[in-house]
């Protein structure tokens, strides 16, 4: 079974940093994009990074260059490391997982999602 788990989420001041992981188990040797989602309270999820197997990655419009999504293939652990955080990036976020070559960013196309790490940037 495809297990992801997220960490290291918690609630840091407006221009601060914080690095979340997602650990991940279960998946075979195919070709598997990975990827980072968030949700707001009555908000719609949306995509904040992605990197494809290929090492390929893309972002979100909103993270203008503060975010950077990383893949550890000897751990198979995924990393965002968030930078200058502002307090709308306040949400739960979510690593995923699905087959695939392409780096996309929809949650449509993703097959397996982590329980999520709460991230709380206050002003």
């Amino acid at each position: 079974q495809v297990r992801l788990v997220e960490s290291g989420g918690g609630s840091v001041q407006s221009g601060g940093s914080l690095r979340l992981s997602c650990a991940t188990s279960g998946l075979t040797n195919n070709k598997y994009s990975v990827a980072w989602f968030r949700q707001a309270p009555g908000q719609e999820r949306e995509g904040v990074a992605v990197i494809a197997d290929d090492g390929s990655t893309r972002y979100g419009d909103f993270v203008e260059d503060r975010f950077i999504v990383s893949r550890d293939r000897d751990k198979r652990s995924l990393d965002l490391e968030m930078n200058t955080l502002k307090p709308e990036d306040t949400a739960m976020y979510y690593c995923a997982a699905t087959p695939g070559w392409l780096p996309v960013l929809h949650p449509r196309d993703y097959v397996y999602w982590g329980q999520g790490t709460q991230v709380t940037v206050s002003s």
